[in-house]
């Protein structure tokens, strides 16, 4: 006989167990299937950390302003290390147009209650000892943002959410959706069927399969990007970095790197001409493009050991934006996907907004917020937010 579940969440990664355990907090019975063999195994360890609500978006500002609440009290609430390291994100300037572009943001980032500002170029050598100062104009500091650790942060939430009655199931792959009159009723896996009336999708770079077992069109495309971190030094990074100019032979754009809570450079970049699909063998050209551009912007990191690096994939939309939303089409089915490289730091956010979804049917964002991350949403203007 088929068990019954209040919920039930396919994905346990940085959206998926986020979703489980704030669904479990609202008292649903939860079941979270995944194809790995763990929670957080999938792109969520491929993530660097980092988590900001220094968006342009509005849905991406304060979904991400209800993860750093969330990350900054978690110890203090929950008992639990996650790695959490505050110091903000510093987007140093060295053009004019970057800084036009950058400062003409602050009023929607303000209108949605980021605490950001420009800084000089004096403050940014203060933040990023050792920074290149030729040419360098100021930048802007977001000081409540930070970084934490992708690889304890969903182990606590899994924690958690099995404490409050949630049942987590790994290497169990979803192979159908099961509908009746246009409403879920469940999911068959590999190795048995499930019953419910309420089904997140929280698959990731997956996503575009799901939409066909489910008869939808889930418009998420996987592109690859690579990472790397450092052998640890001691601590003289505060912030998370952003680099955004022009990358070596236009191969890169944005280039972000920080040092974690154990004193780990960890780096990676936005490549110009993208990677699609799930390839995750890393390349040759990455490490000597990168290690030029950290150099070039912080000398002193010429000396740095490189202990090892990788490759994770960002589920694309095509406005850059994610999909988190009832379906319209399917009572009781909720997607959370196309989070575009950004799921680790909307997870917990994103969290929240789904246990609303699936038990009030509404969601907690404002409505002009809501509308941009809405299912049914034209994505033809293929508008990619700012800010990455």
């Amino acid at each position: 006989m088929a068990e019954t579940f209040d919920a039930i969440v396919v994905g346990g990664g940085s959206v998926g167990m986020p979703s489980a355990y704030y669904l479990s907090r609202r008292g649903l019975k939860v079941l979270v299937l995944d194809r790995r063999s763990a929670v957080g195994q999938g792109d969520n360890k491929a993530a660097i950390g980092g988590v900001r609500a220094t968006h342009s978006d509005p849905a991406k500002i304060l979904l991400c302003l209800r993860s750093l609440e969330e990350i900054r009290t978690w110890k203090e609430t929950h008992g639990d290390e996650i790695g959490w390291k505050p110091g903000g994100y510093l987007f140093p300037v060295y053009s004019e147009e970057m800084e036009r572009k950058l400062k003409g943001l602050f009023p929607i980032q303000h209108q949605y209650g980021l605490v950001n500002d420009w800084v000089d170029a004096d403050t940014v050598a203060d933040l990023l000892p050792g920074v290149a100062r030729d040419g360098l104009r100021g930048g802007t500091y977001s000081p409540n943002d930070g970084q934490t650790s992708p690889l304890l942060l969903p182990v606590a939430l899994a924690r958690h959410a099995v404490r409050m009655g949630a049942v987590i199931r790994v290497k169990e792959r979803v192979v159908a959706y099961l509908q009746k009159n246009g409403r879920m009723v469940g999911v068959r896996t590999d190795k048995g069927e499930y019953h419910t009336p309420r089904v997140v999708v929280a698959t990731g770079a997956d996503a575009a399969r799901d939409g066909e077992l489910l008869g939808i069109e889930i418009p998420v495309t996987p592109d690859s990007h690579e990472a790397g971190i450092t052998a640890p030094v001691k601590p003289f990074i505060g912030p998370l970095i952003v680099d955004m100019r022009p990358g070596p032979e236009g191969k890169t754009a944005n280039f972000y790197f920080g040092q974690n809570h154990e004193g780990q450079i960890i780096f990676c970049y936005t490549p110009r001409e993208l990677f699609v699909g799930t390839n995750r063998e890393s390349l040759s050209e990455f490490l000597p493009i990168l290690a030029g551009r950290m150099i070039s912007l912080v000398p002193r990191l010429r000396h740095l050991l490189v202990r090892r690096i990788w490759r994770g994939c960002y589920p694309m939309t095509p406005d850059g934006t994610p999909i988190v939303s009832n379906v319209p089409q399917i009572e009781g089915l909720t997607l959370a996907v196309g989070m575009c490289g950004q799921g680790f730091m909307l997870g917990l956010g994103v969290g929240q907004e789904v246990a609303s979804l699936v038990v009030d049917g509404v969601h907690k964002l404002p409505p002009d917020a809501a509308r941009t991350i809405q299912f049914g949403r034209d994505f033809s203007s293929g508008k990619v937010e700012a800010l990455k």
